[in-house]
């Protein structure tokens, strides 16, 4: 696959996750303006979020949107600002991609299952 090929996609697929994160953003900020107003204290909050797998749907794909879009910004910072060749930003990148997927989705199954 050629350079420019690879650019693209990677251009591509920040730009949907940025599209993602947006949504996710407005809705998780919506939502707890809502629970706040309504008086809910952060006890009733994770009392509802068990077991519900919406929250776990909404949340996990919040995630996986932020270890889509983080890496690729994370690389082209290392490789323009720290001056690192392409595959050594690459690798850093999709190391800390991997950290944010885990944790995250180790938070949500917290927030859902326990």
């Amino acid at each position: 696959m050629s350079l420019v090929s690879q650019q693209a996609k990677r251009w591509y697929w920040q730009r949907i996750s940025a599209m993602v994160l947006a949504i996710c953003v407005m809705v998780h900020i919506a939502v707890m303006i809502y629970a706040v107003r309504g008086g809910l204290t952060a006890a009733e909050i994770l009392g509802r979020t068990h077991g519900s797998i919406w929250v776990g749907l909404f949340y996990g794909v919040f995630v996986v949107a932020c270890a889509v879009h983080v890496p690729i910004g994370l690389a082209k910072i290392a490789e323009e600002w720290l001056h690192w060749r392409q595959s050594a930003a690459n690798i850093a990148a999709n190391v800390f991609g991997a950290a944010i997927l885990f944790m995250g989705l180790r938070a949500v199954y917290a927030l859902v299952a326990s």
